[in-house]
């Protein structure tokens, strides 16, 4: 278990602390009134997303001698639509991994990629689909 403290800091911003010290401020994006001066609560979400992809990834390619130093993902974030009540409506996901991974690999790591903690943590009208590309 971790526990992370949030506390909010005015002007729609909150200081969030993890129990190993890192700390970070969020901020409401300029469409609801804040001033986008760090990443929103919806934002950490997404960021979530494509790193836990990443590392479930990695950990899997780590042990079977896979080098993925140089793999990203890019995620869009698509907020639903007035009247719809505010959420995260689609995250849509671009991996780009080294074009030397062997077709077999190729499909586990992409088998694992949808295994992530956080993919399985969205709720289940949230789209999440990932896009794999090898260069």
């Amino acid at each position: 278990m971790v526990t992370i403290s949030a506390r909010y800091a005015g002007r729609n911003k909150c200081d969030l602390t993890h129990p190993e010290g890192p700390t970070l401020r969020t901020d409401a994006p300029r469409d609801i009134g804040g001033d986008a001066s760090g990443f929103s609560p919806t934002d950490l979400v997404a960021s979530g997303l494509a790193a836990c992809i990443l590392t479930t990834m990695a950990m899997y390619a780590n042990r079977h001698g896979i080098e993925l130093a140089g793999a990203t993902a890019t995620v869009e974030k698509h907020m639903s639509q007035p009247p719809a009540q505010r959420r995260i409506a689609r995250l849509p996901v671009v991996v780009t991994l080294p074009a030397a991974i062997e077709p077999e690999m190729r499909q586990r790591l992409e088998r694992v990629a949808h295994t992530c903690p956080v993919h399985a943590s969205l709720h289940p009208d949230t789209e999440a689909p990932i896009e794999f590309r090898y260069v």
